[in-house]
C-alpha cells in the first residue's frame, strides 16, 4: 500500500458522500446491524472502493456506511478484514488510514470475543481498557511519517475520557458493563483450553482475532480510540460436550447489538 492508494480510496469515498465524517466505527462479527441507527445513510460496497479488500468472515457484510448518528457525521464499516483471511497487516488496517484522510478524528471499534475472565458471561459487554498484541505489528516496515512517528506511544491506546463517558452513559441506561484487557491472536482456529488459561493468567479478560492492529494504526495516526467487546462465549467453561462455533459467535453478538447501539449512539452524540 502506498500513500497514493490511501488518498485515492479516501477521495473516492468523499466523492460519494455529502460532508466530512469525524467519527469512524469498525463493526465486528454480527454487529453490522448498528448501522440501522444511522440517518440519511449512503451505502458504499467495499468492492467499489479503490484498493479495498473484501471480507470473507461470517457476519461481515462488506459495506461502508456514511450517515448521521445523533446528528454527527459518521463513517461505519460493516465488517472488517482479518490477518487470518490471508491479508497483510497493511491491508487489514488500510481502512483506518483511509478514514484518517477522509477526516475521521475518533474511532469506535467493536468485536465479538471469548470470555477468559471467570466473572464474565455470554452476552456481557466489555469496555476495552488495554490490549495484549499477539498479532504481527502493522507498523513493521518503513514508517509513513505522513501518518505518524516511528515509535508511537501506546500507554493510553484506549481513550480514558471516552471510557469515563461510556461508563456514565451505561449507568444512566442501567446497562451493566465489564472492563478489561483484550488479547488479539491470529486465528483462525479457536483457542484451546490451555491457551484460554494461559492468556487469562497473563492478565487477559477477553480474546479474539481482530481489533488490535486497527487500534495501533489509529493511534499512530493520532486518532482517539474507544473499544468494546461482546462476550460471545465463556472460554474458561469447558464441559465435555462444549465446542466453539462461529455461527454461535455471530448469533450471540447479534443479540447484544441493540444494547451496544444505544451506548455507541449516545457516546458519539457526546464526543462528536
Amino acid at each position: 500500500m502506498t500513500g497514493s492508494d490511501y488518498q485515492e480510496a479516501a477521495d473516492y469515498i468523499l466523492s460519494k458522500i455529502n460532508g466530512i465524517p469525524e467519527t469512524g466505527i469498525v463493526l465486528g462479527s454480527g454487529l453490522g446491524a448498528l448501522t440501522d441507527r444511522m440517518e440519511d445513510a449512503t451505502v458504499i460496497p467495499y468492492r467499489e472502493i479503490p484498493h479495498f479488500m473484501t471480507p470473507t468472515a461470517t457476519g461481515h457484510r462488506g459495506n461502508l456506511i456514511y450517515g448521521t448518528i445523533g446528528g454527527k457525521r459518521t463513517l461505519a464499516m460493516q465488517g472488517r478484514f482479518h490477518y487470518y483471511e490471508g491479508y497483510t497487516m497493511r491491508q487489514v488496517t488500510f481502512p483506518v488510514r483511509v478514514m484518517k484522510l477522509a477526516g475521521v478524528k475518533r474511532l469506535l471499534v467493536s468485536n465479538a470475543a471469548g470470555g477468559i475472565n471467570r466473572t464474565f458471561r455470554t452476552g456481557d459487554l466489555m469496555i476495552i481498557r488495554d490490549h495484549v498484541n499477539m498479532l504481527p505489528n502493522p507498523l513493521v516496515g518503513e514508517n509513513d511519517s505522513a501518518f505518524g512517528t516511528r515509535f508511537p506511544d501506546m500507554t493510553r491506546a484506549y481513550d480514558r475520557e471516552y471510557i469515563r463517558c461510556m461508563e456514565e452513559i451505561a449507568a444512566s441506561h442501567h446497562i451493566p458493563l465489564k472492563k478489561g484487557v483484550y488479547v488479539g491472536l491470529t486465528g483462525p482456529s479457536f483457542e484451546t483450553p490451555a491457551e484460554y488459561a494461559f492468556y487469562g493468567s497473563a492478565g487477559g479478560d477477553a480474546i479474539g482475532m481482530s481489533t488490535v492492529p486497527e487500534v495501533i494504526v489509529a493511534r499512530h495516526a493520532g486518532i482517539r480510540v474507544f473499544g468494546m467487546s461482546v462476550i460471545t462465549n465463556e472460554g474458561y467453561r469447558f464441559a465435555d460436550d462444549f465446542v466453539n462455533d462461529g455461527e454461535d459467535v455471530v448469533r450471540a453478538a447479534g443479540q447484544a447489538a441493540d444494547r451496544m447501539g444505544v451506548l455507541f449512539t449516545e457516546l458519539i452524540t457526546r464526543i462528536g
